[in-house]
């Protein structure tokens, strides 16, 4: 019989660094396969079978209530003042991390019911229709929570300049910077939210946290080299890099990433944000000044002018860089949201058996219907 398998110093405190209940749901995940393969010598795999739809399938997630302290079931006046409203994206590339997306935020909030969901789907697409079928008969207790609107790709399209990688630059990309225009007036403010995150605290905490004037809340980051997402024929230019950064900014510009970000609507509009963020990718399409795709002109307008809120709310770069998405570690501190920025995507890398350590805690939040374990011994 094999020896019993230790788990290493590094895996317990990245486990242990998170939340209680996902700690809890990734020991005991840890503790059974160790069981398995260290006493029984058996080895568990995951077969991942192929759908014959163009999206995968996926099973139906629990329904989850309203705790003790949460405002009325959704309908009532009192339940809008309570409301969260959430926006994302969806694509049927992402779906599957959308999916763990939202399973993650309703797991871990005490007011599940308050949480409204508002997807951006491309209107060219022509599996949008299912796209939007895939989530309501995945969460179905959501009801009128999931609304789903159809995004113009020829609106930015022509405004788009080639980056890094090809996923940077489509529309959907950029769908983020005309949510002002998109959502209904009654959303006052809104939590952006990339497709490769998972959310492991309460989403009320970041939801809530005062803007104090700004129009965007968002962990910075202050110590990044903030020189590296601009072209040297930026740097060069002393006028132009002095318009974006040495005029009007509250504090000097800092490098924070657009995948996690809590928007205040009427600000965006009344300051004109959708258009100014335009303008500088229209200096891009003359000028090549950044080589990233929808970040650079966000960072451009906002950097230096944004609320700053913990750094526990964007662990990014889960994904790599944009290169090759090699592994990566999580960053020191408590973690309140995971995200797979960069190349590399939990769901591909566990499908292809070459997952990194991270990877598995996004496992637990896989609705992904067609996983079938297999035993090998």
């Amino acid at each position: 019989m094999a020896p019993p398998t230790a788990v290493s110093a590094s895996t317990a405190g990245l486990i242990w660094s998170l939340s209680p209940s996902l700690s809890l749901v990734v020991t005991t995940s840890v503790a059974l396969l160790l069981v398995l393969g260290g006493v029984s010598g058996i080895r568990v795999n995951v077969i991942r079978l192929p759908s014959a739809s163009p999206f995968p399938a996926f099973r139906e997630a629990p329904a989850f209530r309203n705790g003790d302290g949460c405002p009325p079931a959704r309908g009532s006046a009192a339940a809008e003042g309570g409301r969260v409203d959430v926006a994302m994206t969806l694509d049927a590339n992402y779906l599957r991390g959308t999916m763990a997306a939202v399973f993650s935020i309703l797991q871990h909030t005490a007011c599940p019911e308050s949480v409204a969901f508002h997807f951006l789907a491309a209107r060219s697409d022509p599996d949008a229709g299912d796209l939007a079928a895939a989530i309501r008969a995945t969460f179905p207790y959501l009801g009128a929570a999931v609304s789903v609107y159809r995004f113009d790709p020829s609106r930015v399209r022509g405004r788009i300049s080639r980056s890094v990688r090809r996923a940077l630059d489509q529309p959907l990309n950029y769908a983020r910077v005309y949510l002002a225009d998109t959502l209904p007036a009654g959303v006052r403010r809104v939590l952006y939210l990339d497709s490769d995150v998972v959310v492991v605290d309460d989403v009320r905490k970041l939801w809530s946290v005062d803007l104090a004037g700004h129009v965007v809340a968002a962990p910075e980051y202050c110590h990044a080299n903030f020189t590296k997402y601009f072209t040297d024929a930026f740097w060069s230019d002393g006028e132009l890099s002095g318009a974006a950064f040495r005029r009007g900014r509250r504090r000097p510009p800092c490098y924070f990433n657009t995948g996690v970000m809590v928007m205040d609507m009427g600000r965006w509009r009344d300051g004109g944000y959708t258009r100014r963020v335009e303008e500088w990718m229209a200096v891009q399409k003359r000028r090549r000044i950044y080589h990233l795709g929808s970040l650079p002109p966000f960072l451009l307008v906002l950097a230096g002018d944004i609320k700053a809120v913990d750094h526990r709310w964007n662990q990014h770069g889960l994904g790599g860089d944009n290169a090759e998405g090699k592994c990566r570690s999580l960053h020191p501190g408590p973690v309140s949201l995971l995200h797979w920025s960069g190349k590399g995507k939990p769901w591909l890398r566990l499908d292809s058996r070459k997952p990194c350590a991270v990877d598995y805690l996004w496992a637990p939040y896989d609705l992904y219907k067609a996983a079938v374990p297999a035993l090998e011994e």
